[in-house]
């Protein structure tokens, strides 16, 4: 076997997994607060295609970037308004968000379906380090935005374990009559946390389209990472620093297909593990659908419950 071809996969997985992190890290600050998050996929799809259309009409990668961003959180701010304001079903609410995000992706899009763009996010090489045997490949030569999702994964524990604000965003997720009590607001703490993780998942779309596969294909370009994000949050306990060590796991799921393809294994059909990260999502929402395992894995205790000030 090749041990090169398997180092260059685990850099690859790494930069795989990029997407999957920031739409996870946006996922758990919406549920965080208690409020049910399955509308990440369209998000993803709208920052894809927002992004995609800023680079091919003004070449910038940066600027793109920040299109893509923006246009995962005006979608965060209706589904805000849907389950907090509205107190709508949350279920439905992502529901229908993801289903109108993919349809808006898809009209938005259709011109330019298939079209790549001339500008993307590029892997650097870091001077010295970058040239170190194996750990520098995978480590070093990676993409500014891989190192920031790496930040944010720190930022984030840190924002949720370490800070008042933080404090107050646990506080509403596990009992917002009891957090009202003391005078937080409910709804701000919610309303605030949901636009942060439609900016996640929306930077999460717009790596894919900048970096991941530069370009708009309607039909593959999150090809299903917000549900596996989603189902990512459940693996890593609704933790920033297991969500980072999960999404390795399944981007190495989604990368493997082809590093066994390269080194002539096929003692595992290759339909089998391009299904494998699906699969695994699969198995993990129908696991967190049951009221008593989501209490085991230790999911907020309000989380897809509206609140309610006079029914305290």
């Amino acid at each position: 076997m090749n041990s090169n071809a398997w180092i260059i996969s685990i850099g690859a997985s790494l930069a795989a997994a990029t997407p999957i992190v920031l739409a996870a890290l946006g996922a758990i600050l919406h549920e965080r607060a208690g409020v049910l998050n399955l509308g990440v996929e369209g998000m993803m799809l709208i920052g894809a295609v927002a992004a995609f259309l800023a680079a091919d009409a003004w070449g910038n990668v940066w600027l793109a970037l920040l299109c893509g961003i923006l246009a995962g959180g005006s979608l965060a701010i209706i589904h805000s308004l849907l389950a907090v304001t509205f107190r709508a079903n949350q279920i439905v609410a992502g529901l229908a968000l993801t289903i109108f995000g993919t349809g808006v992706a898809k009209y938005l899009g259709e011109p330019v379906n298939g079209v790549a763009i001339s500008t993307s996010i590029n892997e650097i090489k870091m001077p010295f380090v970058g040239n170190l045997p194996a750990v520098g490949r995978v480590l070093f030569q990676q993409d500014v935005l891989t190192y920031a999702t790496w930040a944010a994964v720190i930022l984030v524990s840190l924002y949720i374990n370490r800070t008042r604000l933080g404090l107050a965003l646990r506080a509403v997720g596990e009992s917002p009559a009891t957090a009202d009590a003391q005078g937080i607001s409910v709804a701000r703490v919610r309303h605030v946390h949901v636009l942060l993780g439609g900016l996640f998942a929306g930077a999460g779309g717009a790596y894919q389209a900048l970096a991941r596969a530069p370009g708009w294909n309607q039909e593959a370009t999150t090809n299903g990472i917000g549900w596996i994000a989603l189902s990512l949050v459940v693996f890593a306990t609704w933790r920033p620093g297991r969500a980072l060590f999960g999404a390795f796991i399944f981007g190495f799921a989604i990368r493997s297909q082809f590093t066994f393809q390269a080194q002539g294994i096929t003692i595992i059909p290759s339909l089998v593990l391009d299904i494998l990260p699906y699969a695994l999502t699969i198995i993990v929402l129908i696991v967190m659908s049951f009221g008593t395992a989501r209490q085991r894995l230790g999911a907020p205790a309000a989380l897809g419950m509206p609140f309610v000030r006079d029914e305290r």
